[in-house]
């Protein structure tokens, strides 16, 4: 099925908008209502873990919520995006950015590429999310934190709180409901 480029893009800025949004309230639950009641929005986490949450309401307690918990003073900015119109395809790069700084000033940044590979099923919503990252380097960057004492304390809770893995939504790699490659 092919999408109009004007809708697509129209999406995207209304998505760009809501995340700025989010950021600023340090709650991205309200970006559920991006996506479609059967959506499925997941992630691979290393070689072990795989993370899904199947359904807007799954999106948007697991993914948005508990997955987001902690990480208030984190920004996502897009960088560039890949859009195709005959697929529906939409591919937004980003970057992972804390508000504290090092001592020469720089940010606590993830180094390394972070994205979104969204499904457009038209009336302004996605049908399917996969996130990419850089798991070595958000682990690193991370342990970096710690050491330097710059985690706030959402985020030492989130870390705490995720430690054992148990948390609703994580799978061991291929067991999730949905694979990680199943589109709609």
């Amino acid at each position: 099925m092919a999408f109009d480029r004007a809708e697509l893009e129209e999406m995207k800025r209304r998505w760009l908008e809501a995340n700025v949004a989010a950021e600023k309230a340090g709650d991205w639950r309200p970006l559920a209502d991006f996506y479609t009641a059967d959506a499925t929005y997941g992630w691979n986490y290393g070689p072990e873990k795989d993370f899904m949450a199947v359904g807007r309401d799954e999106i948007r307690e697991l993914a948005l919520g508990q997955e987001m918990e902690g990480l208030d003073g984190w920004n996502y900015p897009y960088r560039a995006w890949v859009v195709d119109e005959q697929t529906g395809d939409m591919i937004g790069l980003w970057q992972q950015i804390n508000e504290a700084t090092r001592a020469d000033g720089s940010h606590y940044a993830v180094h390394g590429l972070g994205g979104s590979w969204f499904r457009y099923a038209g009336d302004y919503r996605f049908s399917w999310q996969r996130d990419f990252f850089d798991f070595g380097n958000v682990s690193a960057l991370f342990l970096e934190m710690l050491t330097d004492k710059v985690c706030s304390d959402g985020m030492l809770a989130r870390i705490e709180r995720s430690a054992p893995g148990t948390l609703p939504g994580w799978y061991p790699r291929g067991e999730a409901p949905v694979g990680l490659w199943d589109m709609p």
